[in-house]
């Protein structure tokens, strides 16, 4: 019995979904037959058998995803004993994909010294190198790998397929040595290691960050809506209130502005201030108003949040988020100040971007990225003129919003900051 096991096929897999049999129980199969497709998270790979032999049993099937060293089925090999050449072990679990046990012959006898040489072991590569070996017609006999285990990677075909194309055309055709066989390929030249990779391990904010991150791009299916707003009414209404904010030692930014512009649009659309509750498959609608401000620090990304805004006016608004943009920069904010919020702005603008795309700070169903405001030419009743422009990105959570209601949000977003002198209606 020969136990077909999930080896680790490179990228730091974990786990695999195994795709499609190729083969059903019953059937015979030959040595390096295409056994199984499985999915990783990166590729869909064809692995062929290790052995010759008859699948006896199938353990996982299409659809189901398997682990690391997992049984996946079980060969029956000619001439096995019970146990006697069984894959047990992590080691095994590699070599199940890459390597062929030695199989003995049912009738055995000890073979005299003339006996032809026992079989060269099979060279130890993943199912995905193979592939790439067969494509550029690369024996993989002939590729010197570089690891210290002896598996040839997929570097090591790329570099020997590299140095064969660079490999200059003798004007005369070498002459062999005496006594060589003249159809052996010539062995390539060793070739000189190269410096090996500096790790660093991922850790602290760093590694907090890096998990948010991967949490929600798993978890949400990002939708994206593009939109630009024509800022001229926004820079004038700053530049009229910038100097009175200064007089009162508040430095006074687009931000604040932008963060009371998006309070009554939050009330207007109640679903882009909301959550889902995964267990329990509910909308959470939030009634209070906590907007999150992406910013950057010396350590990675933080997200201050600005808590119950809709209570706040346009000075307290600066004033707040100029400690807070200070706290998370020295790092002393506590755990409220960065947890918690409803929705999110990332002024993209201020990281010197002119546009992007943000990934959504989960468990929020959207965040709204400006860019930085730069003037571009526009065509204003007939005429081409020069206009400061300010983009817009718009990530949301494509199972609670769709795309025309993303749009209606920017649509609305861009009438009212084209307009902020609506503001003055309803200020606090």
């Amino acid at each position: 019995m020969y136990e077909f096991k999930l080896a680790d096929l490179g990228e730091g897999m974990n786990e695999a979904e195994v795709a499609e049999w190729l083969v059903k129980v019953g059937d015979t199969l030959k040595l390096d037959q295409p056994l199984v497709r499985v999915e990783t998270d990166k590729a869909l790979v064809e692995i062929p058998s290790p052995v010759a032999g008859r699948v006896s049993e199938i353990r996982i099937q299409s659809g189901q995803t398997a682990q690391v060293g997992a049984v996946l089925a079980v060969l029956d090999t000619p001439g096995k004993g019970n146990g006697a050449s069984q894959t047990t072990g992590a080691n095994a679990s590699a070599s199940a994909v890459t390597t062929a046990p030695v199989v003995a012959s049912p009738q055995a006898q000890p073979a005299p010294v003339t006996a032809a040489p026992a079989p060269k072991s099979r060279v130890l590569a993943a199912p995905a190198v193979r592939k790439l070996a067969f494509e550029l017609g690369v024996d993989l006999e002939q590729v010197a790998p570089s690891s210290a285990t002896g598996r040839v990677s997929l570097e090591d075909v790329r570099a020997y397929t590299e140095r064969a194309k660079a490999a200059p055309v003798s004007a005369q055709p070498a002459q062999p040595a005496p006594g060589r066989d003249q159809s052996a390929p010539t062995p390539p030249e060793p070739s000189i290691p190269a410096a090996p990779p500096e790790r660093q391990p991922l850790t602290g904010l760093r590694k907090r960050i890096a998990e948010h991150m991967e949490r929600s791009w798993r978890t949400v299916p990002h939708a994206v809506a593009f939109g630009e707003i024509d800022g001229g009414e926004l820079i004038a209404l700053r530049q009229s209130l910038k100097p009175i904010a200064e007089q009162r030692g508040v430095r006074f930014t687009y931000i604040p502005l932008l963060v009371k512009l998006l309070i009554p649009l939050l009330k207007e659309f109640p679903i882009f201030n909301a959550s889902l509750d995964e267990e329990k498959r509910e909308i959470v609608y939030k009634r209070a108003y906590h907007i999150g401000v992406a910013t950057d620090t010396p350590e990675g990304l933080l997200v201050p949040v600005l808590r119950d805004a809709d209570r706040l006016t346009l000075i307290e608004i600066a004033s707040k988020l100029e400690k807070l943009i200070d706290g998370a920069q020295k790092r002393t904010l506590a755990l409220p100040e960065v947890s918690g919020s409803t929705f999110t702005l990332n002024n993209v603008g201020s990281f010197g971007s002119g546009s992007g795309v943000p990934i959504i700070n989960y468990p929020e169903v959207a965040i709204l990225a400006v860019g930085r405001l730069e003037e571009k030419a526009v065509v204003r009743q007939g005429a081409i003129v020069a206009r400061p422009i300010m983009p817009l990105t718009l990530s949301f959570d494509h199972r609670l919003i769709d795309g025309a209601l993303a749009g209606k949000f920017l649509a609305r977003f861009k009438d009212l900051a084209e307009h902020p002198q609506q503001l003055l209606l309803d200020m606090k």
